[in-house]
C-alpha cells in the first residue's frame, strides 16, 4: 500500500465500479486512455477490472487484455476485484498488483451477487485469502453491505465483528467497510470503524462509500476525523451495483480530494487534470456525472 502517513490514500475504483454500472461497453483502448489520465492526475492505486462472470458483467469482460495493456511501474498498483475462488485463480494468472476479495454481509445480496449465502461467502473469502497468501500475492478484503442493504435491512454489528475476527485470523492486512447500498450515516461509520479497530487492531481500515442518500462525503469526513486514511472513490462519482437497484455512485474522487485539501490532508491529486478525465468520460458516455468539483468550481490559482 502507498506510504502516505500524513495524507490520505484514494483508491480509484471508477474503472471497475464505474464502468460496470454503465450500459455502454467501452473498448479496451478507451479504458486504457482513461486510466492513463487517472495516473497523470496523481492517482497511484487503481481498481482496473474484476474477474467475475463476463455474462453477468460484460462491461469488464476484457480484464486480462486491459491489464496486459496498462503501464506497469514502481509506485503504481492495479487492483482487481474477485467474488469467488475461480476469480482468484484468474487474478493470480494476471499482472494485477493486488487482489480484492469481496464478500457481502447481506445474505440476500450475497445470494443474488454470488449465489452463496453470507456464511458460504465468508468461508470462501477465507479460502480466497489463503490462496493469495500461498501465492505470495497482496490482497485486501471488502465487506459489501457492511452498513446494511435495501434487500434485507441492517446488518447487526455482531456479524461485522465476527467477519472481521475471522478474516483477520486468516491473515487479512486491509479490510474495507463497503456501504454498497449507500445507507450509512456518520454515527454508523463511527460504530463500525471502532468495531474494526477493536477486533483487529493490526488491520488497516478503509471505507468504500456510495452517495445514495447524500451522506457520502459526510461519512468520509467522520472517518477522516476518526483517523481513517484509505478511501475507495470513483472519478466523476461513477458507480453503483448491478445487483442492488437504486444504489447511487461512489463518492467522487475529485470531491473527496477537494475535501481533503480543505482539511490540510494531502491526497496527491491534481484536481484540474482529474476534472479533465471526468469531462472525457462524460463525452464517451454522453452524460453528466454527479461530481460537484468541475472546472468552474475549482479555486483560482
Amino acid at each position: 500500500m502507498p506510504d502516505n502517513p500524513e495524507g490520505v490514500d484514494l483508491v480509484e475504483v471508477g474503472p471497475r465500479d464505474g464502468f460496470q454500472s454503465e450500459n455502454r461497453i467501452l473498448p479496451t483502448s478507451n479504458k486504457k486512455e482513461v486510466i492513463q489520465g487517472l495516473l497523470e492526475s496523481g492517482l497511484r492505486e487503481i481498481q482496473a477490472a474484476s474477474f467475475v462472470n463476463p455474462e453477468k458483467v460484460p462491461q469488464l469482460a476484457d480484464a486480462e487484455e486491459l491489464l496486459a495493456a496498462l503501464p506497469h511501474s514502481e509506485g503504481i498498483a492495479y487492483t482487481v476485484l474477485t467474488l469467488n475462488a475461480k476469480g482468484v485463480e484468474r487474478a493470480l494468472g494476471s499482472p494485477a498488483d493486488r487482489i480484492e476479495i469481496s464478500l457481502s454481509l447481506s445474505d440476500a445480496h450475497s445470494r443474488r451477487n454470488t449465489g452463496m449465502s453470507r456464511e458460504q461467502a465468508l468461508r470462501e473469502g477465507q479460502e480466497m485469502l489463503a490462496m493469495c497468501r500461498r501465492a505470495g500475492r497482496a490482497a485486501r478484503i471488502s465487506l459489501q453491505c457492511a452498513f446494511g442493504s435495501e434487500m434485507d435491512g441492517p446488518v447487526p454489528a455482531r456479524l461485522v465483528r465476527e467477519a472481521v475476527l475471522r478474516l483477520a485470523g486468516t491473515g487479512a492486512e486491509e479490510i474495507v467497510l463497503a456501504d454498497t447500498s449507500g445507507l450509512a450515516d456518520p454515527p454508523a461509520v463511527e460504530e463500525l470503524v471502532t468495531i474494526l479497530r477493536e477486533a483487529a487492531p493490526g488491520v488497516v481500515p478503509a471505507l468504500h462509500l456510495h452517495d445514495t442518500r447524500g451522506l457520502g462525503l459526510a461519512n468520509a469526513l467522520r472517518a477522516l476525523q476518526l483517523g481513517v486514511k484509505r478511501f475507495d472513490t470513483a472519478v466523476g462519482g461513477m458507480g453503483g451495483c448491478p445487483f442492488l437497484p437504486g444504489a447511487a455512485g461512489n463518492i467522487p474522487t475529485e470531491d473527496t480530494a477537494y475535501l481533503c485539501s480543505r482539511l490540510g490532508r494531502d491526497s496527491g491529486i491534481d484536481l484540474r487534470r482529474l476534472v479533465e478525465v471526468t469531462r472525457h468520460l462524460e463525452a464517451l458516455y454522453g452524460k453528466v456525472f454527479p461530481a460537484r468539483i468541475r472546472s468552474g468550481t475549482l479555486p483560482q490559482e
